[in-house]
């Protein structure tokens, strides 16, 4: 049975000494490394060792009883959150690592937020039981107050597949057929282990178990109770298909391509098709790749539930489904902040770009932007340690030096008002005339578009080519240039002309229907918003909530909980994102707060952004809401507010 088990935690709680462990004793590996050691198994980069922390999702193969695992030791810091979540997508089951003296951190609440998302049963692993002020009850108290009430610790009360009366009874209460067996006829010992992991594999079951990863106590237990509670099922004979869940380059520069199998099998030089539509790829497989660390092992096949790499695809995406089954991912870590890359002076460029662009394949949330008008490359990033990474990968990768600029807030656009766009290009030689309506759209929806537009007005091929144009880009708001999101395009008419209408006159048109609406709409920026749980003592409430309204946030009624208060709420990331060392100064260390992003809200000092920014709307070179007509024989430009009178299907 394959089964891929992902290791999740705040940093420093002890999760890659977890997973050493876990190697170890399953034979994976002969030494057990250590963090402060700089010699562990899974943290195997330069820049991993040097800092001490876990920077990439990275997986071993273990054998236990009668499965094949594969383990994911992923970041825990919340720079490296986008590789965390591009990790979970694939894992059958999680464990959480949490210190039992620290308890539930800020990240730890990120992680679990993540793992409810996308539906992975999960395991707490309470570690670092050995240390002065552990209380796994007090830790335990804490996960049933802030994640969930259906945890259970089970180090005690679950051996050999025997039961405490205690957890009989507590999985009894969670199962009304089991209940009523129970009150009937009492304990059976297979319905209940059976029962338990139903419950396991349908989120309403959380085990728990305490240990030292440190000190290998629970260790060996932890694994007996895994193995004994975690079963898979996939399906070997239909067609295959995959996910990817990573791209990587290896030391020759090829392109290795990271997939879990889904269903079927796989062998090498087997043709695999991937792609959308008019984008679909069909290429062979030339190597197929068992990772273990930065070790692998080349097979011949693989099957399903397996996690494997591949050479041979040139284009795949990191979330893309493959073969048969073709969904992507979207993700919800997204970067909300912005930066430069400073070059040091005679760098060629071209090569520049192309170093970007292959960090780009391989973590797609840095979204890497050449803007051709300035010559700058422009990265999407998560916070400060992350560019600090960046900068040291990029030299030790690509031997070029690099700084980057300090980073900035990812700002959006939209609409508050309904209105009608005209775009009409017509230079000479060319014809093509596009009419649509922008509405204001359910917040944090992006662009979503209908089409209203009859055939006899327009082809079906040109109404689905303005489609594809509207969502071939992102589209610069009116206010600060920032992409234009939130906002519903239903395409009313157009026109086309038998002979003049030619590639590209549609997208011109597209384009400049679009932006003639804008400048007829009321247009807001959008600004990017935590949602923030704070937990601190009772008396520093009010201080905190002084700092909440002083930062624009704003916040629930607040829940106290013994000497203990909690808040939570929504806060602007321009204001909060530094709100993390303030407040662990405030509360010398003790207080605790998660930071998630939460989509997109109205910027709270949209005037002075605008400002700031200094777009020139009229100056922007990808657009112009001007149309273009033509009259005896030579076209001509038409400004927006009067483009609306000469357009001919009016």
């Amino acid at each position: 049975m394959n089964k891929t088990i992902g290791i999740l935690a705040h940093v420093d709680a002890g999760k890659t000494t977890f997973s050493e462990q876990i190697l170890y004793h399953t034979n994976s590996i002969r030494k057990r490394g250590r963090v402060d050691h700089q010699d562990t198994f899974l943290d195997n980069h330069d820049i991993e060792r040097q800092r001490g922390i876990t920077v990439f999702a990275e997986q071993a193969m273990f054998s236990y009883r009668d499965s094949h695992y594969y383990l994911i030791d992923t970041p825990g810091h919340v720079d490296f959150s986008p590789e965390m979540e591009r990790a979970i997508q694939v894992m059958d089951y999680a464990v959480i690592i949490m210190s039992a003296v620290e308890g539930i951190e800020g990240h730890t609440e990120t992680v679990w937020e993540l793992l409810r998302k996308h539906q992975v049963p999960t395991f707490f692993f309470i570690n670092k039981i050995d240390r002065v002020g552990a209380d796994v009850s007090a830790v335990i108290k804490d996960i049933r107050l802030n994640l969930t009430e259906d945890v259970y610790n089970l180090t005690d009360s679950l051996s050999n597949g025997e039961m405490s009366e205690d957890l009989i009874e507590f999985i009894a209460e969670r199962n009304e057929a089991l209940f009523e067996r129970y009150m009937e006829k009492g304990y059976d010992k297979e319905l209940w282990l059976n029962a338990m992991k139903g419950m396991i594999n349908e989120n309403q079951f959380f085990p728990c178990m305490c240990g030292s990863a440190l000190q290998d106590i629970g260790v060996d237990s932890f694994l007996e109770k895994i193995d004994l509670l975690t079963s898979t099922f996939y399906e070997n004979e239909s067609p295959f298909a995959g996910q990817v869940y990573k791209i990587r380059h290896d030391e020759n520069g090829t392109r290795v391509t990271f997939i879990k199998a889904l269903q079927g099998t796989l062998h090498v030089r087997e043709e695999i098709e991937y792609g959308d539509g008019d984008k679909s790829i069909t290429e062979k497989v030339t190597q197929i790749r068992l990772y273990s660390g930065n070790k692998f092992q080349s097979v011949r096949q693989v099957e399903a539930g397996q996690l494997f790499a591949v050479t041979g695809l040139s284009n795949t995406e990191v979330g893309e489904g493959i073969g048969s089954i073709r969904e992507k991912i979207h993700y919800e870590m997204i970067p909300t902040l912005k930066s430069k890359v400073i070059f040091e002076t005679g760098v060629n460029i071209k090569e520049a770009i192309r170093y970007f662009n292959i960090l780009d394949a391989e973590d797609p949330s840095l979204n890497v932007i050449w803007e051709e008008s300035l010559q700058e490359i422009h990265i999407h990033v998560m916070g400060i340690i992350q560019l600090e990474v960046l900068e040291q990968i990029v030299f030790d990768r690509f031997q070029l030096k690099v700084t980057f600029d300090k980073p900035e807030i990812l700002y959006k656009e939209t609409i508050e008002t309904t209105v009608n766009g005209y775009g009409h290009f017509e230079p000479l030689g060319h014809y093509a005339e596009v009419h649509m309506r922008l509405e204001p759209a359910e917040s944090n929806s992006g662009i979503t578009f209908e089409n209203a537009c009859h055939a006899d007005d327009l082809s079906v091929g040109n109404q689905n080519l303005i489609q594809h144009h509207l969502f071939e880009r992102e589209h610069n708001g009116l206010l600060t240039g920032s992409p234009l999101t939130d906002v519903k395009v239903t395409l009313l008419t157009g026109r086309a002309h038998n002979k003049h209408t030619s590639g590209g006159d549609f997208r011109e048109a597209t384009f400049r229907a679009l932006r003639q609406g804008l400048e007829k709409a009321k247009n807001i920026v959008l600004e990017p918003v935590y949602q923030y749980k704070i937990k601190i003592d009772i008396e520093q409430m009010g201080r905190v909530i002084s700092d909440i309204q002083a930062r624009h946030g704003i916040f629930d009624p607040p829940k106290t909980e013994g000497d203990k208060a909690f808040l939570s709420g929504i806060a602007p990331v321009a204001t909060f994102m530094d709100y993390p060392a303030q407040l662990s100064a405030l509360t010398h260390g003790k207080g605790a707060i998660s930071l998630v992003f939460s989509g997109y809200e109205r910027c709270h000092n949209e005037k002075e952004v605008i400002e700031r920014i200094g777009y020139d709307k009229n100056a922007d070179p990808k657009y112009t809401s001007s149309s273009i007509f033509c009259a005896k024989g030579q076209g001509y430009t038409v400004r927006w507010e009067e483009a609306e009178q000469e357009m001919h299907a009016l």
